[in-house]
């Protein structure tokens, strides 16, 4: 089933997808999930969440090696190349590479938010145990 945002727009689809183009257009089928029913387009999409999942569980030594502020820099970078090669791709391999840095970004980010959010957690307990 299509989610949309890039996934449906037609240029899109054209240039990476054209199987998908030709289905979209056939307004005799009512069904989404027989349009979108396609292996590689299922890949781009979740290649940015798989890759997510895995670099959060990557971060935490690498976190614990560098440092959380080393750490947000090079989820920044991973963001930032990501973008720049999924905006510049001309061909699928690219774009699903691209989708895995963005996701290695957000991975690494977002284990780096939830350490600090637990360290932030327990000084305020010592600071309650003061008290």
């Amino acid at each position: 089933m299509n989610a949309g945002g890039v996934t449906s727009m037609p240029s899109f689809l054209q240039k990476f997808f054209p199987d998908i183009y030709i289905r979209t257009q056939d307004h005799t089928v009512e069904s989404n999930y027989c349009k979108y029913d396609n292996q590689k387009l299922q890949l781009f999409t979740s290649s940015l969440y798989l890759a997510a999942l895995v670099a959060s569980m990557i971060a935490s030594p690498v976190t614990r090696k560098l440092g959380r502020k080393q750490t947000m820099l090079l989820a920044g970078i991973l963001f930032i190349v990501g973008t720049v090669l999924s905006a510049s791709a001309g061909k699928l391999i690219l774009l699903i590479f691209g989708r895995i840095l963005l996701g290695c970004g957000v991975g690494f980010a977002n284990q780096v938010l939830i350490y600090t959010k637990i360290y932030i957690f327990h000084i305020f307990i010592r600071k309650l145990d003061m008290h």
